[in-house]
């Protein structure tokens, strides 16, 4: 399998669309996937959007449980890597991050610092 490094910043708007869900590792048993610490894996659906662009749809596997994000809200991924993959005729990306975090809400243009006009 081969890692990919992929630059957030260059990714446009992330959105969580999917809440973060614990990653099953046998469907039989309910057994949850763990990382080599013993840390719950979960996954999170994201739509990315570049302007003018249409919407990507993502699901990425992070380590510990996003605190703070839910459905609707933009997150921030950090150390996000694809990875390929391929199984008999079947082939596509997955996708792995250090980190996902609710992102900072912008600030409105009303309630800036010198924006009374």
């Amino acid at each position: 399998m081969q890692s990919i490094p992929v630059d957030g910043t260059r990714l446009g708007t992330m959105t969580c669309i999917v809440a973060p869900e614990a990653r099953i590792a046998n469907r039989e048993t309910g057994e949850i996937r763990k990382d080599r610490e013993g840390q719950t894996v979960y996954t999170v659906g994201v739509a990315v959007r570049q302007d003018g662009r249409r919407a990507s749809i993502i699901e990425i596997s992070v380590s510990g449980e996003p605190v703070g994000v839910v459905e609707g809200v933009r997150v921030h991924v950090t150390g996000l890597t694809a990875f390929s993959w391929a199984m008999g005729d079947r082939h596509g990306l997955s996708f792995r991050a250090d980190a996902i975090t609710p992102a900072p809400a912008p600030v409105p243009a009303a309630s800036r610092k010198g924006g009374d006009a």
